[in-house]
């Protein structure tokens, strides 16, 4: 796929995106958001605190860089396929098992309505965020996947303020 390629959002659109989710291995995507970190850290302008927020996929591979020591905040948005532990190639990633290395405090927003994550996989995350002592807030909406995408019939425009409002907050506080 080439940089910069949005995928359209559509089936087909979802189920491409849903393929090269799994055609990357998670040391790859683990690598990528080192990469980032350093650079951030790196430049001239850093303030050394770094916060990562991503939605869906990208809840996900937030909430991996946020195991890195030097992110101080994350914000996660619905973060598909931690409860299930099936992201990358071989469909069995460890972000379950790794959350003790979570040190950054973290937002986590979902949709009750998800059928991606659904009750039993979020009760799953939070538990184990209870047993490892993570410093997070805890959000929940009456809304489906991807409530957040200013497109479709699941957007919903006030959820969506409501909740980037609660990670810039969470970002105002870390940062």
């Amino acid at each position: 796929m080439a940089p910069g390629l949005a995928l359209p959002y559509s089936s087909e659109g979802t189920a491409r995106g849903n393929d090269l989710k799994i055609e990357k291995s998670v040391d790859a995507y683990d690598r990528d958001a080192l990469c980032a970190i350093d650079f951030l850290t790196s430049h001239q302008l850093s303030t050394d605190r770094i916060g990562t927020i991503g939605l869906c996929l990208g809840g996900h591979l937030a909430l991996r860089a946020a195991f890195d020591h030097r992110v101080s905040a994350t914000a996660c948005f619905y973060p598909t396929d931690v409860h299930s532990g099936t992201l990358g190639a071989g469909r069995a990633d460890d972000t379950l098992a790794r959350l003790d290395d979570l040190k950054a405090q973290a937002l986590f927003i979902w949709g009750r309505q998800d059928p991606h994550i659904p009750f039993a996989g979020r009760e799953r995350i939070r538990s184990r965020l209870e047993e490892v002592g993570a410093n997070y807030e805890w959000q929940e909406y009456n809304a489906e996947h991807a409530f957040m995408r200013d497109e479709g019939p699941r957007y919903d425009p006030f959820l969506a303020r409501q909740s980037l409002s609660a990670a810039l907050n969470l970002f105002r506080q870390a940062l």
